[in-house]
């Protein structure tokens, strides 16, 4: 037996895989507690733990740390001049047209950050030698007067040479043995050190935060008989053993996010679509991500509350536009939906918890798209009175009917959603025209349509059980370990050698890191290259064709950077005038896991739905609409309005637009001819 959780910022949700095929459960989730929701699940399934052969799992507790300010105290070493790193940032005013506006603080202050008298050049020589024996007593004294949970060591250029920072690890765990120690070196082997430190000190920051609560797990877990293997989701779309992100917590960040992406991945393939954008819409929050023939776009930095990572993330860009997402009016009289959120406890209004305010959920239930006797994850009633009177005061302040104001609310989040999906398609050289939409998660289903229509896509692509996607993609998703590395490589007669050399040694480092984790045999790699002109200050991704691993050739990878850099700028008026160069490599190990079945007709055997024709509020105008269990919908298409239901989740099908079923099960949305 197999199984994936994800916790979610209002569900928690579990997918099975065992002799008898696939089986799923939707519980709510535990802020206070989160891995409660993980046994809440299980008990939900009737799963006991010692069935288990494998638990793969993906949460947000780390991101939940950064963003509440909740992880260890923590002390910081750097370079000598170089205190302020942190403080100073870069240049970039984020908001600017707030006259008011503030950098976040930093994880750590100016007071817990002290400067080590060492330098290192950026081609690794150690122009200035670390003396222990000289620097160490003020190293203790700062230990001892701190009080620190954990140590972030970043030094300069310390990608290029570690020793440095090796010595000082070294030297505090023989000094302080219950220190955790982090360095740069161990996170990431890239350039720029703000970016670097920042990234180092997030991994030391919510490590231990990372490490109770997996500890946690895996005893209650023990307690229980679970003898299986616990693999957690990471940051880049690939699961590690639970053991190996303890290391390197930064990496799971995302990981509910990336698991999200990878299961619409997955369940889009069997319908033979490749190149997709998906769309996640849960209770917090929406995510977008572009995938371009079957793999999604990796971000080489991300940022958390602001604060930059250096590691290669799926590229998923996040807005406040979810259920849960609040509708209120700002300042200037303007109706908006989010980005703060009822969350899961109260919640909004209409799941009777005590929520007052109105939010996204709350709408769709007032229009009609959501029906007052369903029954969201299967089980949860709504209470469609506390949802108008949600409502009720903005109403009467902007002079609105309530579902005039819902619908309104609706179609701003809609929005909303049309500008995260440019940021990731039209701004990067991509025509969101030519992909399909997939959307998932409880909300997910109900905005794809109007989303599509908005960006003029032609198709859109439901999975069933699409609430449950982003479990289902835990279990979906390979074993995945990632290396980079800054070493600056113009594309000149001795670049092919220097290239080849440089992705041999990367690799047999993560072949020697899969062997330890006990990952398997049979393994696929990908190699990305950070390049710009000579003279650039920024690198764009550019991804190495895998004929390239072997014999690259100067020629072939100034093409390839060519081919991108035209792409992405529409501009080749440079191109074939200057010399390009490497800056940094980035290398991809995968271990494929065995392939999933499909979603398809879970829970449809417990599941029912009231047939016939409900009323709903649509773009300002009433309109009656089929209501149909999702697994109603045969091949022939349907044309809206429809409102389709299944144990996770429901589609709205608007005018204008018709829906039908394909052989694996997905349901596909087509504008309907004129």
């Amino acid at each position: 037996m197999k199984v994936g959780v994800e916790i979610g910022g209002t569900f928690t949700d579990l997918v099975c895989i065992d002799e008898a095929g696939l089986r799923l459960a939707k519980v709510p989730s535990t802020p206070a507690q989160p891995d409660d929701g993980v046994f809440d699940a299980l008990r939900a399934a009737g799963i006991a733990p010692g069935t288990m052969a494998e638990l793969a799992h993906g949460s947000t507790v780390a991101t939940n740390a950064v963003l509440e300010r909740k992880g260890t105290r923590l002390a910081l070493l750097v370079t000598e001049g170089f205190r302020d790193l942190l403080l100073l940032r870069r240049q970039d005013r984020e908001q600017i047209f707030d006259i008011f506006y503030r950098k976040p603080a930093p994880l750590v202050s100016r007071r817990d950050t002290l400067e080590v008298p060492e330098r290192v050049l950026a081609d690794g020589r150690a122009e200035r030698a670390l003396d222990m024996d000289a620097f160490g007593p003020a190293l203790d004294r700062f230990i001892a007067e701190g009080g620190y949970g954990a140590v972030a060591i970043c030094l300069l250029n310390s990608f290029a040479s570690p020793a440095h920072e090796r010595a000082l690890a070294e030297w505090l765990e023989a000094r302080h043995p219950a220190l955790r120690v982090t360095l740069s070196a161990d996170v990431t082997r890239e350039f720029r050190e703000y970016e670097r430190a920042s990234t180092t000190t997030l991994s030391a920051y919510v490590q231990p935060v990372l490490d109770a609560y997996l500890t946690r797990i895996e005893r209650r877990l023990e307690a229980d008989g679970f003898s299986g293997t616990f693999s957690m989701m990471q940051s880049n779309g690939g699961r590690v053993p639970a053991a190996a992100i303890r290391r390197n917590a930064v990496t799971a960040l995302l990981s509910g996010p990336a698991a999200g992406v990878t299961g619409a991945i997955r369940q889009a393939e069997l319908s033979g679509y490749r190149d997709i954008i998906t769309l996640d819409i849960g209770g917090t929050s929406a995510d977008v991500c572009l995938v371009q023939g079957g793999r999604p776009e990796l971000t080489r930095e991300a940022r958390v509350d602001t604060l930059p990572v250096l590691m290669p993330m799926v590229d998923i860009t996040t807005i406040g536009a979810g259920g849960g997402s609040l509708i209120w009016v700002d300042e200037g009289g303007l109706l908006r939906a989010g980005p703060r959120s009822a969350g899961a406890d109260p919640g909004p209004a209409c799941y009777g918890r005590g929520g007052t305010l109105p939010t996204l959920t709350d709408a769709h239930l007032v229009c009609g798209r959501i029906q007052p006797d369903a029954k969201l994850a299967g089980a949860m009633p709504l209470v469609a009175a506390a949802a108008r009177a949600a409502f009720g005061p903005l109403a009467m302040q902007l002079g609105l009917g309530i579902e005039e104001l819902a619908d309104s609310a609706v179609r701003i989040a809609v929005a909303n959603i049309v500008s995260a999906i440019r940021l990731v398609s039209t701004r990067r050289g991509r025509d969101p025209r030519e992909y399909a939409l997939v959307p998932f998660g409880g909300a997910g289903p109900l905005h794809a349509a109007a989303v599509a229509d908005a960006l003029a896509m032609e198709t859109v692509v439901v999975p069933p059980n699409a609430g449950v996607i982003s479990a289902y993609g835990l279990l979906a998703a390979d074993h995945s370990l990632y290396d980079s590395l800054t070493r600056r490589t113009r594309l000149d007669a001795a670049a092919p050698a220097a290239v080849r050399d440089t992705l041999a040694g990367m690799r047999q480092g993560l072949a020697r890191r899969a062997d330890a984790m006990g990952l398997g045999a049979d393994r696929r790699w990908d190699v990305t290259l950070e390049m710009r002109f000579v003279g650039q200050a920024f690198e764009i991704a550019v991804p190495l064709p895998p004929g390239m691993m072997e014999a690259p050739s100067a020629e072939a990878l100034q093409a390839a950077f060519e081919e991108a850099y035209a792409r992405i700028y529409r501009h080749g008026g440079v191109i074939g005038k200057r010399m390009a160069e490497i800056v940094s490599y980035r290398v991809g190990l995968h271990v494929p896991q065995e392939a999933v079945p499909s979603l398809a007709g879970i829970g449809d055997d417990r599941f029912t739905v009231p047939e016939g024709e409900v009323t709903v509020f649509d773009e300002g105008v009433s309109r009656t609409a089929r209501r149909l269990a999702r697994k109603a919908v045969g091949r022939a298409p349907l044309p809206g309005p429809l409102v389709l239901e299944d144990v996770t989740a429901t589609t709205f099908v608007p005018a204008g637009w018709q829906a039908a079923s394909d052989e694996a099960g997905n349901l596909i949305l087509r504008k309907a001819a004129p």
